[in-house]
């Protein structure tokens, strides 16, 4: 149980007092407000200590409160406002969860209204925090969590902050072991507390890319300092043009050069193209090495990160040269999904939709219905891809359902150069799977057109670009002669919720599907 101290910070009107009180409520431990305490101990108002002592000497009291404190435990402390603008003081913290609680200056000048006793704000009141808080601005931003409080309740903030605290932890059996999955908001300032769980302080690697890197690394390379490793940050380039045997080598050398070890763990931060380059990587590097998952993506999320399924390109190819290698653990930070681009995001809804039609029919009908994707939801579109694997880990049968969609995507994918986000290609693939498995009765029409519908509804490609052609696509799957000797395996929707592998479809009928897939052709 982590019985670590939870701190909240903030500027004064953020609520840190009545949001501290509701958590503890919530999770049973003692709660502290400082400036009460120090109030109590001092026999005096918090105004009153600083006309007879003044500000310093108010400091000099906060400080040696917050050492106190610190070394108790199973806490909820409500600071002062200021109290952790000292650095000196969130270093006493370091240990702890801080959480820094924002507010708009309209919501603090709403909350303060008809308060005169904060010695900090005297005279005009919209003037003096606009000041303060300018002058706090930088020390607030070296807290990693901040959670805002506009116009919410205390409750309602207090649950936000027990979610970002209580990671889910989805267990994924394999051959060998089982591997956790960590899914919850906040996490990416969690590395080094959940990687000390699975093993020690060491060296380590983070791989990730100028883009994924420059928002996020720092948080990583934090956490893990705080918890006894020795991170090596390496950055590669970005896109599905660099997921490639070049990297890789360029990767060993680093690695190499960074005396990583067979235990020094390697951790893959950003997407699927990050994830399945650095996987290969550790897989095959002296022999084998610890892996982690960090996916910054949701397509990376629900698809790429979890399987243990890492492999790199050929110019033959898509994911030609490849391992199955499991994850150490794989770390999921639903923060990331609310910076996502929304490309990004419609590029991952691709997956989640794909796995709604082939394992769970509830799962596609509430994103029908437009169901918001919280963690409950993402957690349900993880489990139909963990159900599978744990069934069939090295792709012999069941698992291959998981391909629908990709064997026309991924042809699309190559002819456009890789210069196609996965996900949009997936729903293109998906769309030509729903059309041939219409024509070839497999599944209602009706079903057919609510696939297609789903991939629209949030906006995502269901016609493939009139610039290829049909023929182009036969030959970019790479796949000719099976197809006439009708051996070519293809997942296709029997109905929501199931599909099957049909393995003796047609060139022709293939051809057929293609060709109804492309944009209508706009009457005169």
């Amino acid at each position: 149980m982590d019985r670590r101290n939870i701190v909240l910070t903030g500027f004064m009107g953020t609520g840190k007092t009545s949001v501290g009180s509701a958590l503890a409520n919530m999770l049973d431990r003692a709660f502290v407000d400082m400036d009460a305490r120090l109030e109590a101990r001092a026999g005096a108002t918090i105004p009153e200590i600083f006309a007879a002592r003044g500000e310093s000497g108010f400091r000099e009291l906060e400080a040696a409160l917050a050492r106190e404190l610190a070394a108790s435990e199973n806490l909820v402390i409500a600071t002062g406002g200021g109290a952790l603008i000292n650095s000196a003081n969130r270093a006493v913290f370091s240990d702890a969860h801080v959480i820094c609680l924002d507010a708009s200056i309209e919501e603090i000048l709403k909350r303060l209204n008809g308060l005169n006793d904060r010695p900090l704000l005297q005279g005009d009141k919209r003037a003096r925090v606009q000041e303060l808080l300018a002058s706090r601005r930088a020390a607030y931003r070296e807290i990693a969590v901040h959670v805002n409080t506009d116009a919410r309740t205390p409750e309602d903030i207090a649950r936000e902050i027990v979610n970002r605290l209580e990671a889910r932890e989805i267990r994924v059996q394999t051959p060998g072991d089982a591997y956790p999955i960590f899914l919850g908001a906040g996490l990416l300032d969690r590395v080094g507390d959940l990687l000390h769980e699975q093993a020690p302080g060491s060296a380590c690697a983070v791989v990730t890319n100028p883009t994924v890197g420059a928002l996020y690394a720092d948080r990583v390379l934090n956490s893990l300092r705080a918890r006894d490793f020795a991170p090596v940050l390496i950055t590669i380039p970005d896109g599905e043009q660099f997921k490639t045997l070049d990297t890789l080598r360029d990767l060993y050398d680093q690695f190499i050069a960074a005396r990583l070890e067979r235990l020094s763990p390697i951790l893959a931060l950003g997407g699927g193209v990050i994830g399945d380059t650095v996987g290969v990587a550790a897989a095959t590097y002296l022999r084998g090495v610890p892996f982690v998952q960090i996916p910054t993506t949701l397509l990376s999320m629900v698809d790429s990160s979890v399987g243990g399924k890492v492999a790199v390109d050929h110019p033959a190819g898509k994911n030609l040269i490849g391992a199955f290698k499991f994850p150490l653990c794989v770390i999921q930070d639903t923060d990331v999904l609310e910076t996502l681009p929304v490309e990004e995001y419609r590029a991952g809804m691709a997956e989640v939709i794909k796995h709604g039609i082939l394992g769970d029919a509830a799962l596609f009908h509430d994103l029908q219905r437009g169901a918001a994707l919280d963690s409950a939801l993402l957690e349900r579109a993880l489990q139909v891809k963990i159900d599978i694997v744990q069934r069939d880990p090295y792709e012999d049968n069941i698992r291959a359902h998981l391909n629908l969609g990709h064997t026309f995507g991924q042809a699309i994918e190559r002819l456009a150069e890789y210069r196609m986000r996965h996900g949009y290609a997936v729903a293109m693939g998906i769309s030509v799977a729903a059309r041939l498995a219409a024509n070839l009765g497999l599944c209602s029409l009706g079903t057919r057109d609510e696939i297609i519908a789903a991939l629209e509804q949030y906006e995502l490609p269901t016609h493939i670009p009139n610039h290829f052609t049909s023929d182009q696509i036969l030959d970019a799957m790479g796949t000719d002669k099976k197809i006439q000797s009708g051996k070519l395996r293809l997942i296709l929707p029997t109905q929501i919720g199931n599909v099957e592998s049909v393995n003796r479809v047609t060139r022709g009928e293939i051809l057929r599907a293609l060709d109804s897939s492309f944009p209508p052709i706009p009457s005169e």
